[in-house]
Parts: structure tokens; C-alpha cells; sequence
């Protein structure tokens, strides 16, 4: 389950009552997500989300989230937003942890990908970049690439125990990333952990994205990338050419791609394959064996990353 602080009815509805949104009427806590505790709440307004944030969130970056969730909402992007207190205020606290109220989002995230998905995927991306090109404020991207080697430093002893070989094999990607990872592309706003949990449907439709707590300013690519490693592998590990190019193709409708990125998505899906296996490597690693959430298998990822590896051009991906 994803609720690791618990709320008592008396504190959560002290702390609903600074908000017009009604009594509370009834709560429970979400089972999905691994990063905060969430709870679905009903007041006499409607449901409302209910997130308190834990230890691995830093509190001094919270506004930022907050005011892009906002941001984005104002240009278009359905998204969930914050809600303010009668003093203006969207982040308080809760049973002892920063605490925010949201906006309900309708819609379900799929369990089986269909290639339509993919394409939804891409316009809805492209238009997260657009509308966050007049954002006012930036944040560093606190998993790129020269996140990656004090990442793997702390738990390279282990990956051999996952598999043999597996910390050689690392090492010298993480040199050639390094060596060769572009700087100058197109950046801006990105949602950094766009997984298909985080993104809503309505039938076929999307109907906006969700948990916006790894978004950071960097290359635009880079967020595709993430994406298409996300979306278009299937679960034998096979690629599906045809949810790549959908991707791809839908997101330039809406913002087309430069050349120079283009050439160099190969070289970024390596990168967006190593940030994961590396942050999974890592919880694999340090995860309590008692621990309520299971770590995701590392060895996914080490299968898109060499599929990624003998990729030579962009065509690989359905681009033209």
C-alpha cells in the first residue's frame, strides 16, 4: 500500500475546514503511488485528493510543484490543482507531514497499453511544453545525467548479486553518457515521470496527467524519451515500433522536433533508460525486505537500455 502516515477523522477535518469545499464526509487512503501518502476525500463539495508528502520529498521544492500544477491548469493542461486555504496558503500540515489538497481528476490510468494511448501520450506531452514555456520559475533536474554516478557508487557493490557483470556493464555506459550527453538541445518544463500510472484516460481519450513531483527544467527529449521507454516496450521486453512512431509523430503535431534532436534521441532513451535502472537499482538495493512497497525489477530496464544500445539512427523509432 502507498499510506504511510495515518489521519485521524478529527485532524483531517480541522484541516479541511480552512478550506470552502464543504464538511468532510468520508476518506480512504489510495494503495497506488510510492513516493507520498494519498487519500481520496469526499466533502460536501465533491472528492478531492488528500496528499501528505514523506521523508524522500523535499519540502523546500513543494511550492514549485504546486505552482506548476497551477501554471499548467491556467494554459490548458488538465492536471490536478491545488487547493488554497481562506489565508491563500495551498501547502499546510498534517499528522506531522507537509500536506496539500487537490482537485479530483477523473479517469483511469490503462493496464494494457494500446498504440492509441501512445498517441494520446504524445499531444498531451507536447502540450505540457508548450504551456510551461512562460513558467516563471526552473528547477534542476535532480536525476540527470551527473546524478548518475554518485547514484551508482551507492549500490555498485550489490548489482552483481542482481546479475553478473551487471556493475562492469554500468560503469561503462555511464562513462560514454557522460562523455557524450548533449547540453544544448531545447529545454524547458518537463514532467520527468510521465508512466502510464500517471496519466489518465477516459475511454480512449486522455484525460490529463497526475503526479507532477519529478518535474524539473531540462531537455525536451529527454521527456520523450522517458515516455517512449515507458509506453512503447511491451512486457516480453519487445519493441513496438508502431507505439513509438504514434508517439512521436502526435507529440510533433503540437511541437515539432529540432534535427539535433532527432540525431540524438537514441543517445537520450540510453540516458532515460539508465536513470531507472539505476533509481531502481538503487531501491532494490535499500528497500527493507518487510518494506510495504516492492521494488520494480531493475533488469526491466537493463533490457531497454541494450535494445537502446544497438539502436544506430532515429528511423529505429519510426521517425523519418
Amino acid at each position: 500500500m502507498a499510506v504511510y502516515t495515518e489521519v485521524s477523522d478529527d485532524e483531517l477535518s480541522t484541516f479541511v475546514e480552512r478550506f470552502s469545499i464543504g464538511k468532510l464526509l468520508s476518506y480512504k487512503g489510495i494503495a497506488e503511488g510510492v513516493e507520498n501518502s494519498n487519500y481520496i476525500i469526499q466533502t460536501e463539495d465533491g472528492p478531492f485528493i488528500l496528499t501528505l508528502y514523506e521523508k524522500r520529498v523535499n519540502e523546500e521544492q513543494l511550492p514549485f510543484f504546486l505552482d506548476l500544477m497551477e501554471h499548467l491548469s491556467t494554459r490548458g493542461i488538465t492536471c490536478p490543482v491545488p487547493l488554497k486555504d481562506e489565508e491563500g496558503h495551498a501547502l499546510g500540515r498534517l499528522a506531522g507531514r507537509p500536506a496539500a489538497l487537490f482537485t479530483f481528476l477523473s479517469g483511469m490510468w490503462p493496464r494494457k497499453i494500446k498504440p492509441v494511448h501512445c498517441a494520446e501520450l504524445g499531444r498531451a506531452l507536447a502540450e505540457l511544453h508548450v504551456a510551461g514555456r512562460d513558467f516563471p520559475q526552473q528547477r534542476k533536474n535532480d536525476l540527470s545525467v551527473n546524478d548518475w554516478r554518485p547514484l551508482l557508487n551507492q549500490c555498485i557493490d550489490h548489482a552483481d548479486e542482481l546479475q553478473v557483470g551487471l556493475g562492469e556493464l554500468l560503469l561503462k555506459e555511464l562513462d560514454y553518457l557522460e562523455a557524450n550527453w548533449p547540453h544544448d538541445l531545447p529545454k524547458g518544463i518537463i514532467h520527468a515521470d510521465a508512466f502510464p500510472d500517471n496519466v489518465f484516460f477516459r475511454g480512449e481519450e486522455c484525460s490529463g496527467l497526475i503526479d507532477f513531483y519529478f518535474a524539473c527544467y531540462d531537455l525536451c527529449a529527454y521527456d520523450l524519451a522517458i515516455c517512449m521507454n515507458a509506453w512503447c516496450f511491451e512486457r516480453d521486453g519487445d519493441f513496438n515500433v508502431t507505439k513509438a512512431k504514434l508517439l512521436l509523430s502526435n507529440y510533433r503535431k503540437v511541437r515539432d522536433f529540432s534535427t539535433e534532436e532527432v540525431d540524438a534521441l537514441p543517445l537520450i532513451a540510453r540516458g532515460a533508460a539508465m536513470r531507472f535502472l539505476l533509481t531502481r537499482l538503487y531501491d532494490w538495493v535499500n528497500t527493507p525486505k518487510d518494506a510495504f512497497v516492492k521494488p520494480k525489477d531493475p533488469l526491466e530496464y537493463l533490457k531497454i537500455l541494450k535494445f537502446h544500445q544497438a539502436v544506430e539512427t532515429s528511423g529505429a523509432y519510426g521517425l523519418k
